[in-house]
């Protein structure tokens, strides 16, 4: 990890904590169907750095104020792919948010899929002899771990501690204080490609906005549709964007690995536009009212009419059955569950002692979903929901705002990273070739 990179994390930060300090903050919720913005107001404490290691040290209180969506632009898979365009939309979001809440905003944080994110498990240790543990030391330990090298051009995006050992105790969430001989971290490094994160900066910056965060959508959707139990248990969310559907598993409360599939429900409306020869727009209407991927024989006769404004008197007054509409989603949507399934066997998600899966973004609302992906990934399926926050507008509350939702809440209660301890100069980490393990599956 470079230098440079380790000061800009810090510095969001700490620009995060001065947003805090006024009192308001944009979260923006950068996806491939749809920029969501919300506008949050501070009336709590703000964390500080001194509040404690782990999930949800520092809690802050906060209500939405503000919150808009428009349709995206310009981003393709989860990536920016034509910035003009992208900016308008943001720009869009951003004023009609701070119309709503009647108040300017200056910073934001913003969360986004793809990017072809990577996991790492790493483990690093010192000797305490027999001394308390200090920040210093939380900070040496961290240093500790042997930095994998993933490659030119890409970046990290989270550097969590997932778990604290002294001596032979392990599963501690904060150290600091006990007395020991040698202490132990694993921590979950999370890389993904520098020229996303450099784009969404640059689309941001050009709308006037200060970046005081970043995250990815897997992992706060995950914050937001999964319970406490199921953080704590193992679980794994799956976040049907509409260009990339995103993975995070969960366990002891941190999350533990994340990946994204580049297929979403873009990818089925494309299917329904090529299979019944209409436009886009059609077809995520008809998406919309009549799909699903589970046929029962009352689908045969109930008959939908496609409609269109092509001017062909006969193309335009087609009706097709509902069984038909279904013959053309369900290919794709298992498709994409079958491809979800691979990164969770890969992961090692089986391991886990609780197998419990949610579904949620915007692709969770097909009708049936949850019977399928029960099939294909053969274990306990739910629908989630976003958590409910104060001042959350009723149409923002379904499972399409659950990365929007989730980052309001990384926002108030950031979970510890690598940059929030004083890392020593002299133990900086330099990158080896040393190949990470799952270690998930053998250190715990």
């Amino acid at each position: 990890m470079t230098r440079d990179l380790y000061q800009s994390q810090r510095a969001m930060r700490n620009m995060r904590r001065a947003a805090m300090q006024r009192g308001v903050i944009a979260v923006l919720d950068v996806g491939t169907s749809k920029i969501a913005c919300l506008v949050l107001r501070f009336d709590g404490p703000a964390p500080d750095g001194d509040s404690g290691v782990g999930r949800m040290a520092g809690q802050s209180q906060f209500r939405v104020i503000g919150a808009a969506t428009t349709r995206s632009r310009g981003v393709r898979f989860g990536e920016i792919e034509a910035m003009a365009e992208t900016e308008r939309a943001i720009r869009t979001a951003v004023q009609a948010a701070q119309k709503m809440a009647n108040v300017r905003v200056d910073h934001a944080i913003a969360c986004f899929s793809g990017a072809r994110p990577r996991s790492y498990g790493l483990d690093g240790s010192v000797d305490l002899h027999g001394m308390p543990v200090t920040d210093g030391d939380i900070g040496a330990v961290l240093a500790a771990c042997d930095v994998p090298d993933f490659g030119a051009g890409r970046e990290v995006l989270h550097a969590q501690p997932v778990n604290f050992a002294l001596d032979h105790r392990s599963g501690l969430a904060d150290p600091r204080g006990q007395i020991g001989n040698r202490l132990s971290t694993d921590l979950h490094l999370l890389t993904v490609d520098g020229a996303s994160i450099q784009n969404l900066l640059h689309c941001i910056k050009r709308c006037d906005l200060e970046l005081a965060g970043l995250a990815s959508s897997a992992y706060v959707s995950g914050i937001s549709s999964l319970v406490e139990d199921e953080q704590e248990l193992g679980a794994a969310c799956i976040d049907l964007g509409g260009g990339a559907s995103g993975i995070s598993i969960f366990w002891r409360g941190h999350m533990i690995y994340a990946d994204s599939v580049r297929m979403g429900g873009d990818h089925v409306t494309s299917d329904i536009s090529m299979g019944l020869q209409v436009n886009v727009a059609v077809a995520e209407r008809i998406k919309t009212f009549y799909g699903g991927v589970e046929a029962t024989g009352m689908d045969d006769r109930e008959m939908i009419e496609i409609g269109g404004d092509s001017g062909d008197w006969d193309k335009d007054r087609r009706t097709v059955s509902r069984a038909e509409l279904i013959g053309i989603m369900r290919p794709r949507v298992e498709e994409i569950l079958e491809e979800v399934r691979a990164r969770l066997d890969a992961a090692g998600f089986d391991q886990l002692p609780s197998q419990q899966i949610v579904l949620t973004g915007g692709g969770s609302q097909i009708p049936g979903i949850d019977w399928i992906a029960g099939r294909i990934l053969g274990s306990q399926i739910r629908l989630g929901r976003p958590l409910r926050v104060q001042g959350l507008p009723q149409a923002a509350t379904g499972s399409a705002f659950a990365a929007a939702v989730g980052l309001s809440l990384f926002a108030a209660n950031p979970q510890d990273e690598w940059w929030d301890f004083e890392i020593p100069a002299e133990k900086y980490p330099a990158r080896s070739l040393k190949r990470a393990v799952r270690w998930f599956r053998d250190n715990w």
